[in-house]
């Protein structure tokens, strides 16, 4: 077997290990939601059995640390996916060199160079938003308007 086809074969496995990686951020990410959902359901909730409104607030607040959370997860997601481009653009002639055996160093260049600006960008992608930035939205309006009430 010549080098070149040995570099195919690690790419492969490299490749299929990282969407492997990626299909598990998914459902890490769906834990979280579930999460987020039933504590920030079961805070808003309790409300009901009190006359402080600020319970109400502190579910708001839990919805947006777990909004920050699976948004920050998406990002360390996302960082997977310059090497998955990588590979796929030599394994369709596009690229002439590629190194094997290069996730950790190809994941961290690709998070350090996104900063907040891609976490910001990020959270606000639906699938993303959706549940933990309705149910903030959603329950800082009932507080706001219970509040004044």
């Amino acid at each position: 077997m010549d080098d070149k086809q040995v570099d195919i074969e690690l790419l492969e496995k490299e490749y299929f290990h990282l969407q492997s990686e990626i299909e598990n951020f998914d459902e890490k990410s769906l834990t979280i939601k579930a999460w987020g959902v039933s504590l920030a359901g079961a805070i808003a909730g309790s409300s009901a059995f009190t006359d402080s409104k600020i319970v109400i607030l502190f579910a708001a607040l839990v919805s947006l640390m777990f909004w920050f959370i699976d948004a920050a997860w998406k990002t360390f997601q996302y960082a997977n996916y310059r090497r998955v481009g990588h590979i796929e653009e030599y394994m369709r002639g596009e690229r002439e060199n590629i190194e094997n055996l290069q996730i950790a160093s190809s994941w961290s260049i690709s998070y350090h160079n996104g900063g907040n600006k891609r976490l910001f960008k990020i959270m606000f992608w639906p699938h993303v938003a959706l549940p933990h930035g309705a149910m903030f939205v959603l329950l800082s309006v009932i507080y706001i308007f219970s509040s004044h009430a």
